[in-house]
């Protein structure tokens, strides 16, 4: 059953054996666990259906780091979370992201690849990624629609990654709506985790609308599945019994914020870029690729550089456009109808945020005159043949002489990196977050070093010239980087308290029924995209919360 809390005709008070806080892949893969059980479950969320201006504006925040960070344009509150707006990327961590490495401080995860194995098979049904599509350590299993390049494997190696079909909003919505046992609550907001004196069991969940409506879900388990700057949000908000926040007694709830810092490391001129573009391309046509390849640096490398870890991909850029095809897409831009439908504009500006980084502008622009445009097309027509004759071929309808190269970065866990609590307040009365998002040494020779290893040995693969970005030769120079909405890290995983806000099962630790779901308990984040382990996470979770349910 969908419920929405602004409707005056809800209950204002829920009760469940099961309350899960955030309706995003993790909450949704948590809650679709229990369907057809005997157990109830409140699935709370406080977005709607569809983007909202009114919903999202309560991530606002405000920056105190170094980086510049954006906490209202980096995630999406809305059901089926942030990832409605994502590319579908899912690929395993391997033991080498999941071990302690010498020189990454507080790295390591008391979970080897042994203990995910099982559940990422899981998270593949979930994600419905074909099961012909087997996976293994850091990898799914080729064949790619196009050949990855032969690449040095002490420097280089080529990933491989599954594509979702699915946004678990759109893929889920229905199959919940339709369960007797589960009640999903839009536009609920969780202002607090009410605790017992000694705060050692959550009571109830304090929820609020943005139209004054107050409740409360009372349950016997509670689930965090919020993301990874909202769980440590909610934890320090709930601060009546413990003046630190739930969880928090060695002040760790919050710390350790990471994202995966993306940015250009250089460019490569070449008279054969597509050499080096072409078997990188995410998609064939107007068909998104079910797999596809990435380049990452070798374990090998990172242990040689004492690196983080890093993945580069090297993006074309367009030479001269042929008159004919630049007006064929003038005119389908013209044809396109205007958006008016908040929500689509919404996703459209959080999608130019997540492309273009903080402050990033969106093109709007249109096409001046479509009779204009019709007419260029129709004088510049053998241009329009010519491309379709090159797509036949699966050759590029434009050529390019220029590659960008974009490096994708794992952050070195930083106790300094942090959620924090602002004195603002948003239209709840709730404090907003201030996010410290910090970038050490260790990230700043791992941005250097990928630049180093990669842009020649890549250059030659396409008989090109490497230039590298200033600021990744300059050693006196701030990484230019931005986020890639990957938050992690806030309530790290460890078996010592002292160490880390949850334990193996993602139980906080010394709060007997409240746990957390999602890559805020990661305690590195590796390259990869953090999706599919989360997934297989949270569906770890939901087997030991279904064995604690049982018991009466």
């Amino acid at each position: 059953m969908i419920t929405d809390y602004l409707d005056p005709s809800a209950p204002s008070d829920y009760q469940a054996d099961l309350c899960v806080i955030g309706a995003g892949p993790a909450g949704i893969a948590i809650a679709r666990a229990f369907l057809g059980t005997s157990t109830t479950v409140c699935l709370i969320e406080g977005g709607g259906l569809s983007g909202e201006d009114r919903s999202q504006s309560l991530y606002d925040g405000t920056s105190a780091g170094s980086t510049p960070f954006d906490a209202g344009t980096s995630r999406m509150r809305v059901f089926g979370g942030s990832c409605t707006l994502w590319g579908g990327g899912c690929i395993p961590l391997a033991d080498s992201d999941l071990e302690p490495r010498d020189w990454v401080p507080d790295s390591g995860w008391p979970l080897r690849y042994a203990d995910l194995a099982p559940w990422y098979a899981k998270a593949r049904e979930f994600c419905r990624i074909d099961p012909a599509h087997g996976f293994g350590q850091g990898t799914f299993e080729g064949p790619t629609p196009r050949p990855p390049l032969d690449l040095d494997p002490e420097a280089m190696v080529n990933f491989i990654f599954a594509r979702s079909p699915i946004t678990f909003g759109e893929a889920y919505r229905d199959l919940l709506a339709q369960a007797p046992n589960i009640t999903v609550l839009l536009h609920a907001n969780v202002m607090e985790l009410r605790a017992t004196d000694n705060a050692r069991a959550v009571t109830d969940a304090t929820i609020g609308s943005l139209d004054g409506r107050r409740g409360r879900v009372r349950a016997r388990h509670y689930v965090l599945a919020a993301g990874g700057i909202e769980n440590a949000r909610i934890l320090l908000l709930s601060d009546s019994v413990a003046p630190n926040g739930l969880g928090n007694d060695h002040d760790l709830v919050g710390r350790y914020f990471m994202d995966h810092p993306r940015g250009s490391i250089g460019s490569i001129r070449s008279p054969q870029a597509d050499r080096l573009t072409r078997p990188y391309e995410r998609s064939i046509g107007k068909l998104r690729a079910p797999i596809a390849s990435e380049i990452g640096l070798s374990f090998e490398a990172q242990r040689e550089y004492r690196t983080l870890n890093a993945r580069v991909h090297p993006f074309a850029v367009e030479g001269e456009v042929p008159r004919g095809i630049r007006a064929l897409r003038d005119v389908r831009a013209a044809l396109r109808p205007p958006t008016r439908d908040e929500a689509a504009l919404v996703e459209a500006r959080l999608e130019a945020a997540l492309q273009n980084g903080p402050g990033g502008a969106m093109s709007l622009a249109v096409p001046q005159n479509l009779a204009i445009s019709a007419l260029r097309l129709g004088l510049h027509i053998g241009d329009v043949i010519r491309a379709v004759a090159l797509k036949v071929v699966d050759k590029p309808t434009v050529a390019s002489n220029r590659v960008e190269l974009v490096g994708f970065f794992e952050q070195a866990p930083n106790r300094d990196s942090r959620i924090m609590l602002d004195d603002k307040r948003d239209a709840l009365g709730l404090r907003r977050v201030r996010v410290d998002w910090r970038l050490n040494d260790l990230d700043r020779h791992t941005h250097r070093v990928l630049g180093a290893v990669a842009g020649n040995r890549l250059a030659q693969t396409c008989a090109g010239q490497f230039a590298p970005a200033p600021w990744t030769v300059d050693t006196h120079a701030s990484s230019d980087v931005h986020g890639t909405a990957h938050h992690m890290g806030t309530t790290r995983m460890a078996e010592d308290a002292t160490q880390g806000v949850v334990d193996t099962q993602g139980k906080v630790h010394g709060v007997a029924n409240l746990h957390v779901a999602g890559s805020s308990v990661f305690p590195t984040g590796g390259w990869a995209f953090p999706t599919f382990t989360l997934i297989a996470l949270s569906l770890r979770l939901a087997e030991e919360l279904r064995a604690l349910l049982a018991i009466v």
